[in-house]
């Protein structure tokens, strides 16, 4: 019996992947549950186990290639690596020359106690496809009834449950999808500009890379966003003196307390947390005509990594104190940069901060993370005169910078929003007491 190595379920948005790595070859025994190839989203890297033991006997999908979810990687046959070799060798016709001779007929006698002696072996067709299919895991009971109301049949919809087997949400997406395909078909893709000539000997100096999966989304999704939302960016500045001189009060007896350095992460999460309550909007998204507005505070919190940008998301950021978000982003950051982040701790983000200070930036306009209707520009910290008392002095500045969809979010709101935050950095106080 043969069993189908598929494309599993990715994760919230996530269609299709780049197969990165095979670790068994075609002919090698695998173990169930044993990896056995990886695949590379825009979000993290996913290994795919063996549904079951066995030998894998056939490689569909080689390494680079693009595959959607529930299409075909493989298949592993029954056995062990040893048995599936040497079994062309047995199946092998034997010379014509070698033909057994006809037997005669036993007597009465000796057919009857034969049949006494041992059970007579029948011969069996080889196993069709719908007999395989039985074999495997039913669907699960929503599953089924959920099929039977939309008139599905397990053929056409490709189950993420263990062994194969068919879950609620994989109908719901098959539903999806195919009332996708037939309200909007896909508009043909507009072909690549061609590239403008290079000269030879500067084309002889050129190395050319292709691109990761990570980096084709990102791409994808940034384009998207210009082309879908109409995003407007607005600026502030923040004067950091109090949050600086509470960090260096505090600094040694927050990581004594807590196991955790003292950032600035933290003050901005919270600042945009109590922001956002005031200014729901811009923690809202757009689905087809309704506005969703939500009563939950996930915020995306940007993290570079030498592949890329990812947005790990601190859940119910409201809930959480100064030194839970502040361990929360540091164990982010570290497993962000070791590739070890999970599809769920990148899903559901309802509001992001990036921090291209960091990095030096004085300014920047940030592009929003579709669907999400809000992200916040962070940048360097630099002394610059300002007028204090009437008096012209140097403060530690930062330029903030919003932007958000304004087909959500108006200007007063997107202003109002960014004041908040201001006020908040600039009088901490205003988190502790929660004002």
């Amino acid at each position: 019996m043969t069993t189908e190595i598929r494309v599993p379920t990715l994760g919230e948005s996530v269609v299709e992947a780049t197969v990165g790595q095979w670790f068994k070859q075609a002919g090698e025994a695998v173990d169930a549950d044993e990896p056995l190839v990886e695949l590379e989203t825009d979000k993290v890297t996913v290994e795919v186990p063996a549904p079951a033991g066995g030998v894998l006997s056939e490689i569909v999908v080689k390494e680079g290639d693009t595959v959607e979810v529930g299409a075909l990687l493989g298949s592993i046959a029954a056995g062990d690596g040893a048995a599936a070799k040497a079994a062309p060798k047995a199946a092998e016709p034997k010379p014509a020359e070698t033909a057994p001779k006809p037997q005669p007929a036993p007597a009465p006698n000796a057919a009857a106690s034969a049949a006494d002696a041992e059970p007579v072996a029948l011969k069996r067709e080889p196993y069709t496809r719908t007999e395989i299919a039985l074999t495997s895991m039913p669907p699960s009971p929503s599953a089924q009834k959920l099929m039977d109301e939309k008139g599905l049949s397990a053929d056409q919809v490709t189950g993420s449950g263990r062994r194969g087997q068919i879950l609620k949400g994989d109908v719901l997406a098959a539903t999806d999808a195919a009332e996708t395909l037939r309200e909007t078909p896909r508009a043909p893709k507009p072909p690549a500009p061609p590239r403008a000539p290079v000269a030879p000997d500067d084309e002889a100096r050129e190395e050319r890379m292709r691109m990761t999966r990570l980096r084709q989304t990102i791409a994808k999704r940034l384009k998207d966003a210009q082309d879908t939302a109409a995003m407007l960016t607005t600026f502030n500045d923040v004067d950091m003196s109090q949050i600086m001189e509470l960090r260096k009060e505090y600094k040694d007896d927050f990581q004594k307390r807590h196991g955790v350095k003292l950032g600035f992460m933290g003050f901005f999460v919270k600042a945009c947390v109590q922001a956002l309550k005031d200014i729901p909007a811009v923690n809202a998204e757009i689905d087809g005509d309704d506005l969703v507005y939500k009563n939950y505070y996930h915020v995306g919190v940007a993290v570079g990594t030498e592949r890329g940008l990812v947005v790990p998301v601190i859940r119910d950021a409201d809930r959480m104190s100064l030194a839970e978000i502040e361990s929360t982003i540091a164990d982010f950051g570290t497993r962000a940069r070791e590739g070890k982040l999970g599809l769920a701790e990148m899903q559901g983000g309802t509001f992001t901060i990036s921090n291209g200070g960091i990095y030096g930036s004085m300014l920047s306009t940030p592009i929003l993370n579709a669907p999400q209707s809000g992200i916040l520009g962070m940048h360097r910290i630099e002394e610059r005169p300002v007028v204090r008392d009437g008096q012209i002095v140097a403060r530690p500045m930062m330029y903030l910078a919003l932007s958000y969809d304004h087909r959500i979010v108006d200007g007063k709101e997107a202003v109002t929003f960014l004041v908040n935050v201001k006020d908040s950095l600039e009088n901490p106080a205003r988190l502790i007491l929660d004002l």
